[in-house]
């Protein structure tokens, strides 16, 4: 008996061997695959298939990925979208999560990296859809519905903005993310984007998160264990401090 498939995913690429790996691999990791060659189609295909996610290349025949998404987001699809973008150009890639896209991939990709990325996409908006409210990480908790943002029990009093970096980092506990990432994340409106903002409001979040001072069984004061991590080069990411 076969077991029940994970997702139902709709990829669209006008490219046909781009298309068929995409589905070789997504049927090989147990995800069931409609496919479309075109702007027009993709919209068609997904308004029948209600699909969990859709896998859309930003650069179509007809319409653009952006117009895709802009058409289905009016008409109430809300399935996450990954782009697949030929050019790693921050511009378009704010674009993309400008208009209701969740992630994206620039190609040349590995088939690997797109099964991962769509794994990624599906547990966090599942989690998001669970009853529990509390993101946790360590002992910094955000509660989803009241906004209210604590560690270690005291309350962190954050900025919109501060409040969207950190979920955005705490939705990838344990996971590296590239200051273009977070720009893309983050600040969601058409620009080329700074990376120096990226490190000011990182900064921010580490006095508020990673700065407050707790007492401990002797009655002696000392900060807490930083959760925010630096990767040179890289990125940054927060995850639970190692025991």
């Amino acid at each position: 008996m076969s077991k029940p498939t994970e997702a139902s995913i709709v990829v669209v690429d006008d490219e046909p061997s781009i298309r068929e790996l995409l589905v070789a691999s997504l049927h090989f990791a147990n995800f069931e695959v409609s496919t479309a060659a075109s702007g027009s189609e993709a919209i068609e295909v997904i308004e029948k298939v209600q699909p969990d996610l859709i896998v859309l290349d930003v650069m179509l025949p007809d319409i653009d990925g952006f117009t895709v998404t802009r058409r289905i987001r009016q008409e109430g699809i809300n399935a996450p979208v990954l782009f697949l973008t030929a050019r790693d150009d921050t511009q378009d890639k704010v674009m993309g999560l400008t208009v209701g896209g969740d992630d994206y991939v620039t190609k040349p990709f590995s088939l690997e990296e797109v099964v991962a990325r769509i794994r990624a996409i599906l547990r966090r908006t599942r989690e998001q859809t669970e009853e529990d409210p509390i993101i946790r990480v360590g002992d910094l908790e955000i509660n989803e519905d009241s906004h209210d943002v604590t560690r270690a029990g005291q309350s962190i009093d954050l900025s919109p903005t501060e409040y969207k970096l950190l979920r955005y980092l705490m939705d990838n506990a344990g996971r590296v993310l590239s200051k273009a990432q977070i720009l893309d994340h983050v600040w969601q409106y058409d620009w080329g984007g700074d990376a120096a903002i990226v490190e000011s409001y990182i900064s921010y979040l580490r006095k508020k998160v990673d700065g407050i001072e707790v007492t401990d069984e002797n009655g002696e004061k000392h900060k807490v264990t930083p959760l925010i991590e630096t990767k040179r080069g890289i990125g940054y990411m927060i995850r639970e401090p190692r025991s």
